[in-house]
């Protein structure tokens, strides 16, 4: 579908819908939107713990704007409309800044890192960062994207069960640490960055245990880490130094383009360097948000299609033919379909500082929004049969649309390492189709687990590799 809401190829167009900023005098004309009258923390603990479904059921009995009202950011205005969308991703930054500056990975990445910095921060990190993440740069990660792929399928054990997602992070974890440091394959393990690779691989590891979830509702509104969290960002803290001081002490840094290195070159227009904790902040969120949410989007890619034969079967035959173009397209539909079926990051939000309208709602200055990605993706109105999965849905599209396709996010918050998570996506899908046989390890899919911000395979899309090719 176009951005002006004209059909294309079996996608739908939604009603428009009034959304933007507005007076506090009409503001005063307009009810605010609907929500759950339960207790503030009760609805808390269920939008953090149930995330889509609470969501989803929410949207069921309100309409497509709804609030949650929560402990720690107030009241949350949830919207799932693309007019919705475009009001926020297209406004002044001033009107709508980012809340990522309250983001439950405040704690882990601090708030000086483009994940987290918000206003001029952002924009000069994002615009510091941005060439690494950008043509030439993306070319050259493609080549070890391939050459880590080859060495990761080789390893897989053939006739038992075994999670992929796992698998994925270990294939986009020494994609990222390629990037950012610039070496060439895993590094050695008792070299600081392989030690920082191990600190990395534990953390996203003790991420999914049972008490995980726990020590995340005890970090919820808090600047620094506490209980277990503060546990494992010292011993991140522990491998992550030493690298930056390595690093500053290398001759050749002047010589070199990794990321690292353009970080530790880079001076403010003050002439003063970045400091070891910004360097930190920074190289943390590239490690642990640059693979981790791709890992479990080709995970979620997998889940999909080993429960939907039709759209196993067409991506296989595609690749294995031979006709490139074609397979190149198919992989780029079975993509597309993945991240718009179960988008890994399932909602952004804004903060609105002045009342803005969204449909026949209100809402006043200082209200947190977010952008339901997750709710937008599965309207009827958008994507008949929304919660199968269908890649062929895509048939004829060139480019989703800017909104209503959103798993990157939009706006000038949009997600940097979008066009290099593209690329690790076609690489690897195309590998596993051409080369493995895979089946799911049961029938049954997998539901989602949230975590932090992501939402991802409840039992890390497990499988059953039959035969390599």
């Amino acid at each position: 579908m176009s951005d002006t809401g004209t059909p294309v190829a079996g996608l739908g167009s939604a009603a428009a819908s009034i959304a933007g900023p507005i007076s506090a005098e009409t503001a005063a004309l307009l009810p605010p939107p609907p929500g759950s009258s339960s207790p503030r923390l009760l609805q808390e603990l269920r939008i953090t713990v149930r995330g889509g479904a609470y969501a989803s059921a929410s949207r069921r009995r309100y309409g497509e704007v709804f609030t949650i009202r929560t402990a720690f950011v107030g009241d949350l205005a949830l919207v799932s409309h693309p007019d919705h969308a475009r009001s926020l991703f297209t406004a002044a930054s001033e009107l709508a800044p980012s809340i990522a500056g309250e983001s439950q990975l405040r704690p882990i990445v601090g708030d000086t890192s483009v994940l987290t910095a918000v206003g001029d921060r952002h924009l000069r990190q994002r615009k510091l960062l941005l060439p690494s993440f950008k043509g030439e740069a993306i070319e050259r990660y493609v080549a070890a994207i391939e050459a880590i792929t080859e060495r990761e399928l080789a390893r897989w054990p053939i006739g038992r069960g075994f999670a992929l997602a796992p698998r994925m992070q270990s294939i986009t974890l020494d994609v990222i640490l390629s990037g950012v440091f610039g070496i060439d394959g895993r590094p050695a393990r008792a070299s600081p960055e392989g030690r920082l690779r191990a600190a990395i691989a534990r953390t996203v590891r003790a991420s999914t245990l049972p008490g995980a979830k726990l020590a995340e509702l005890l970090n919820m509104g808090k600047q620094r880490p506490i209980g277990p969290v503060k546990a494992v960002m010292t011993m991140l803290d522990a491998a992550v130094y030493p690298v930056i001081a390595a690093r500053r002490r290398d001759p050749q840094l002047e010589q070199r383009r990794d990321i690292m290195s353009v970080l530790l070159l880079t001076r403010t227009e003050d002439g003063e360097a970045l400091t070891d904790l910004e360097l930190r902040n920074e190289l943390l969120t590239l490690l642990l948000a640059g693979h981790e949410t791709t890992a479990n989007q080709l995970a979620w890619t997998w889940e999909r299609l080993l429960r939907t034969p039709a759209a196993h079967d067409r991506l296989r035959d595609a690749v294995r033919g031979s006709d490139d173009a074609l397979a190149g397209t198919v992989v780029e539909q079975t993509i597309w379909e993945s991240m718009r079926n179960r988008p890994v990051i399932p909602a952004v939000g804004r903060r609105v500082t002045v009342p803005w309208q969204f449909g026949d709602y209100a809402i006043p200055a200082g209200t947190a929004v977010g952008i339901s990605i997750l709710l937008l993706h599965h309207r009827e109105d958008l994507y008949p049969d929304p919660y199968a999965f269908r890649p062929e849905r895509w048939q004829g599209v060139t480019q989703p649309g800017t909104y209503t396709w959103l798993p990157f996010g939009g706006g000038v918050r949009r997600c940097l390492g979008a066009t290099l998570a593209m690329a690790e996506q076609r690489v690897v899908l195309r590998a596993m189709a051409e080369r493995l046989e895979l089946v799911a390890e049961e029938p049954r899919h997998e539901t989602a687990t949230h975590r932090n911000v992501t939402m991802i395979p409840r039992r890390g899309a497990r499988a059953v590799l039959v035969a390599r090719r």
